[in-house]
């Protein structure tokens, strides 16, 4: 009887363990995740992800396993469930943008990290170079800092008259300084004053919009940050709402901006399953080389365009990669 019940606790207390912690036990690699946003949020990067290691010949749950933990859009959550994935002693902790790569880097120093993609990482610190990255980190990255000064090149080019440009930032996201610099370097050649607006979360966005209309902001830019990127539609929502000309990510004009210029997202993060399977069969994270996106696409929403009372340049209609009509 002592020994049956042994056995009852011994399997229950398996049953509440990770999912991980099983799967390492039958020699089954398991990759962690650590997501800024919610899953919902991120689903079709999620399966991005799944379609690359599937290519590769990983099937989850058969012989790889997948550890997610989402942060709900709340960076200070993120060094907590970094250090949950270390302890559950994953062989890969997987990290999208420069907030969850940095809390990953400051909870190991041993555990492979892929950047399924980040803003600039040499720019940032996170790795020492491109050729070289040094530690336990690798990834893709893509340089935001200069993505951020072609729109407003584009934002100028489709409003002539701006002067005054609203840059909406989150504070929390370590990217900004290098952002901002670039920004205010292209802004001071075109003849742009900035001014920047901070928001951690979608509930600050209306307050951020309404303060925009004391500085008479011709236009706004949304920067590359995950809370932006998931609420992207509310955003351009607001952009409508008080007739703002807005420039952002190639993802944002789908959803009503006008502008939108940088990479494909779901395609970087589907390369990341490449990394994943090197560190997997023995490589080093030091050894292999950071990958730079060298493809950027630009979005022009001439519906926007034509509810604001714009005319876009025919030069930059010819230039886009998409035109939305």
């Amino acid at each position: 009887m002592r020994r049956r019940r042994f056995l009852t606790l011994v399997g229950s207390a398996a049953a509440g363990w990770p999912l991980g912690v099983h799967a390492q036990q039958r020699g089954i690699p398991v990759v962690g995740f650590l997501g800024a946003p919610s899953a919902s949020g991120w689903a079709d990067r999620v399966e991005a992800l799944r379609a690359g290691l599937r290519d590769l010949g990983y099937v989850e749950g058969k012989n790889i396993i997948i550890e997610f933990r989402w942060a709900e859009e709340h960076y200070d959550r993120l060094a907590g469930l970094a250090d949950e994935l270390v302890r559950l002693k994953v062989d890969v902790l997987v990290t999208h943008g420069t907030p969850g790569t940095r809390a990953a880097q400051r909870a190991t120093k041993t555990i492979p990290i892929v950047m399924a993609v980040s803003g600039d990482a040499v720019a940032t610190g996170l790795v020492a170079s491109l050729s070289r990255p040094g530690g336990n980190i690798t990834g893709s990255t893509y340089f935001s800092p200069e993505l951020h000064a072609k729109q407003l090149e584009f934002l100028k080019a489709t409003v002539p008259s701006l002067a005054q440009l609203a840059v909406v930032v989150n504070p929390d996201n370590p990217l900004n300084g290098p952002i901002l610099q670039a920004l205010e370097t292209s802004a001071r050649s075109l003849n742009v004053t900035t001014h920047v607006f901070e928001a951690r979360e979608r509930n600050q966005l209306e307050s951020v919009f309404l303060a925009m209309a004391d500085k008479r902001a011709d236009a706004v830019m949304i920067t590359d940050d995950l809370v932006f990127i998931t609420n992207r539609k509310a955003i351009a929502t607001l952009t409508s709402k008080h007739r703002l000309p807005s420039a952002g990510f190639a993802e944002f004009a789908h959803d009503g901006g006008l502008i939108g210029y940088g990479v494909n997202y779901v395609e970087i993060v589907r390369r990341a399953a490449y990394f994943i399977d090197k560190i997997l069969k023995g490589a080093k994270p030091a050894d292999l080389p950071v990958e730079r996106a060298t493809r950027f696409q630009l979005v022009m929403n001439l519906q926007t365009a034509k509810a604001l009372g714009l005319t876009v340049p025919q030069s930059l209609i010819l230039r886009a990669d998409e035109v939305i009509e």
